[in-house]
């Protein structure tokens, strides 16, 4: 029995390296992601254990298999030295996906799953962007080695021992042995004996929902997803006539006047957050905002450029895990944009300087019911390849206004920006000329800008340009957010919304209003003065309805008015007035029962809404 206890000590010291390793790496991911944190609890990394001790049983219960099955032949050497090697490689592989969020998540707010990196639309660009991202980062390659070297050298070997042939009373107690320790770590992986096995979402139980991504490790998130495809369920919140009552996404848009026709252009730039602009790196977009009706409290859906087309086009929001485009929904028929202003006499076209197929914006497109995608292949005019993602945007954007000419109004067109997305290149030309900033992203966001000042200027001497509402926002704020206003669940998601009509200055402005990218859809339609009936989980600025929701680490994030709600699907967890209180401190949830309780049945009925409608392809209305 000795022998047989040796194996299983043997086991048990290489899964508590393995635990010793992912503190390493959870000490790494908070050094490379400290500025989206405050304060990170001693709680919230003790928490982590218990999702780390999960990910490691369900990665290794093979290796448990192998290590205590009764039987002398575990023994042999050869059988030790390819049981320790499959342990290494299979080990090492998990915990180098953790790698992948030292950086990525800045981009993303939360641990990466299975569908975040096996996600299509990037086979173009990866060749280059694996490049470019080894030079850039070519300190995590090296951690990396240094740390699959440690972990080697640190795994113990099994000490000699004698091959003596065990007889049927030790088979025996070794074979009960075995049952109880597979069951003690098929427990773990459970995360222990509570109803259901241990979720992402019960990160939120060990710290401030701010802190999830610190309480996650990335081979749990992974290992949670993997071959699942995105299903909803209907929550069952509410009767269907209880639901109609509190929330019914059905809107009618009622106006007096005949449609203006005007032409309409929406200019998506990329990763634009609130806390770019009116800094010093924006200065044409300062000088358009006083030009134009700006909300002060605009916001994105989504934290992925993946997430802004549908919100932004379709008043489709974010509430899923995979993103809409890429989810099995993908093909639900849709409502938007494109398919109301056809209806309308408009010729409607997406541009998007990237190569064609990238993030599966074309596919969408054709689902929205676009009359055309212009991306990198249909580009024409100077050579202006960035050697990365696609067309620079000065050029792109020239690109862009130059079709609008061709086109007969009115038309409306979308062009989504892609400069100032990682690795941030602009051109040789500019080199030094714009301000460097404080963070990686700020110079291209100064040459967007620039790019932005010289589209309009091109534009502004075109007959179409004084018959167009412009309507400008950002798919997601950046990576590295500098003020701690914007690291909060609420900041991280504040982006700009302005609608700019040169030829109307009566909508000029700063307004105090909620808006997110799925209210631009019923927006504009009542800003044209044209009649119609849809499917919007958004509203119209002209609304008295002031409310906001968006979706992140499995948490709902609801505003109303001044108040923010973060609700976990059963129960509401935190509520904030965030514009008396933009740092979140003072949770009101116990103090302001009644309010959290009216926000708490708002986003009840607005999850059953989405998810209903979602899974039964009801996002159009039945003539």
């Amino acid at each position: 029995m000795s022998n047989y206890f040796s194996s299983v000590k043997l086991f048990f010291n290489r899964f508590f390296i393995v635990l010793f390793v992912y503190q390493i790496c959870r000490l790494l991911f908070y050094f490379f992601n400290k500025n989206a944190f405050e304060i990170i609890s001693a709680k919230g990394f003790l928490g982590g254990i218990h999702f780390d001790l999960s990910a490691i049983a369900y990665i290794n219960l093979v290796f448990a298999l192998l290590h205590f099955i009764p039987g002398n032949f575990k023994y042999k050497p050869n059988y030790q030295k390819y049981l320790k090697i499959g342990f290494f490689i299979v080990n090492l592989i998990f915990i180098l996906t953790n790698f992948v969020d030292f950086e990525y998540y800045k981009f993303t707010g939360r641990r990466s799953t299975f569908g975040m990196i096996t996600a299509s639309g990037m086979e173009n660009e990866i060749g280059g962007l694996i490049f470019s991202f080894l030079v850039e980062f070519w300190h995590l390659p090296l951690l990396a080695i240094l740390l699959g070297f440690g972990f080697w050298k640190m795994i113990a070997n099994l000490k000699s021992a004698s091959e003596q042939s065990a007889n049927w009373s030790q088979i025996a107690k070794q074979s009960g042995i075995f049952i109880v320790l597979m069951g003690f770590v098929f427990l773990l992986g459970r995360g222990g004996f509570q109803k259901k096995p241990l979720r992402i979402v019960d990160a939120v139980n060990y710290g401030s929902i701010n802190q999830s991504a610190i309480v996650l490790n990335t081979p749990f998130c992974i290992l949670k997803t993997i071959g699942k495809k995105e299903t909803l369920e209907s929550p069952k919140y509410f009767s269907e006539t209880e639901l109609n009552q509190i929330f019914n996404p059905i809107t009618e848009i009622i106006s007096s006047e005949n449609p203006n026709k005007k032409n309409v252009v929406i200019i998506i730039l990329e990763s634009f957050g609130r806390e770019n602009i009116q800094r010093g790196q924006t200065p044409f977009l300062d000088e358009l905002i006083e030009k134009s009706l700006f909300f002060e409290y605009g916001f994105a859906n989504g934290k992925l450029s993946i997430d802004a087309v549908p919100s932004t086009l379709s008043s489709i929001p974010s509430l899923m895990n995979n993103s809409l485009i890429t989810s099995s929904y993908s093909i639900n028929e849709v409502y938007g944009l494109p398919k109301i202003l056809k209806a309308n006499g408009y010729q409607t076209a997406f541009f998007h300087g990237a190569f064609n197929g990238s993030q599966n914006f074309d596919q969408y497109c054709k689902v929205a019911g676009f009359d055309t995608y212009y991306g990198k292949n249909e580009y024409v005019g100077p050579e202006a390849f960035d050697g990365r993602w696609g067309i620079f945007d000065e050029e792109f954007m020239q690109y862009f206004s130059a079709k609008m000419t061709e086109f007969k109004q009115p038309f409306f067109s979308t062009i989504f920006t892609i400069s100032s997305h990682n690795p941030y290149i602009i051109p040789e030309k500019y080199k030094g000329k714009f301000p460097k900033g404080t963070t990686k992203i700020h110079e291209s966001i100064a040459y967007a800008d620039n790019a932005l000042k010289r589209f309009f200027e091109t534009a502004s001497k075109e007959d179409w340009y004084k018959n167009t509402l412009f309507v400008i926002t950002s798919d997601h704020t950046s990576s590295e957010p500098t003020e701690k206003k914007f690291k909060t669940n609420v900041g991280k998601f504040r982006v700009p919304i302005l609608f700019f009509d040169p030829s109307n200055p009566s909508i000029v402005g700063k307004n105090q209003k909620n808006l997110q990218q799925i209210d631009i859809m019923p927006s504009i339609i009542d800003y044209l003065n044209i009649k119609s009936k849809m499917i919007t989980y958004g509203k119209s600025y002209q609304s008295e309805k002031d409310f906001v929701v968006y979706y992140l680490d499995n948490i709902y994030h609801y505003i109303s008015g001044d108040y923010y709600l973060a609700f976990d699907g059963k129960k509401s967890l935190a509520m904030y007035n965030f514009k008396k209180d933009e740092l979140l401190k003072t949770n009101l949830i116990k103090t302001e029962k009644a309010k959290a309780t009216e926000m708490e049945t708002f986003i009840k009925a607005y999850i059953q809404s989405f998810n209903e409608r979602m899974i039964g392809n009801k996002l159009t209305l039945t003539k």
